[in-house]
């Protein structure tokens, strides 16, 4: 199940990619979600002032999403590296798709601690290649 807060990083990181506004086809793909489930939750979304979005158009956040975005973004990249560089877990992307909807912030600050995380994260975070872009890892793990 992909929480609010999953769909607000996805309809992020799916802007970044076309460079506009995010269709619900490519959230559904990015969350392997069926387009129902994503127009829904979209709506939702848009129900709390996090997203606006135009049939046809695609879904853009609004100033508020956008924070609550970069926020479960940079969290998410704690998780990574703390699974990659702290705990050295092959599958590092799978497992933190799993941790993700399960670790709150408070955790995710505790793990902060422990890693070597860079002031420039979640601007870090290549879109396109689904992974931090500082994390020394081999592209295709």
């Amino acid at each position: 199940m992909n929480t609010a807060n999953q769909y607000l990083k996805a309809i992020y990181l799916v802007q970044e990619i076309e460079n506009g506004p995010a269709s619900t086809g490519s959230i559904a793909e990015m969350l392997d979600v069926s387009p129902a489930s994503a127009n829904e939750m979209v709506g939702k979304l848009e129900a709390d002032g996090l997203c606006a979005h135009e049939k046809y158009k695609g879904v853009e956040l609004t100033d508020d999403g956008i924070m609550r975005a970069r926020d479960a973004l940079q969290n998410y990249c704690i998780i990574e590296r703390f699974l990659l560089e702290v705990l050295e877990v092959e599958d590092f992307r799978a497992e933190a798709r799993q941790l993700e909807p399960v670790i709150d912030e408070t955790v995710a600050e505790r793990l902060d601690t422990i890693i070597d995380r860079r002031p420039e994260c979640p601007d870090c975070f290549d879109a396109e290649a689904d992974v931090c872009a500082l994390l020394e890892c081999d592209p295709a793990d």
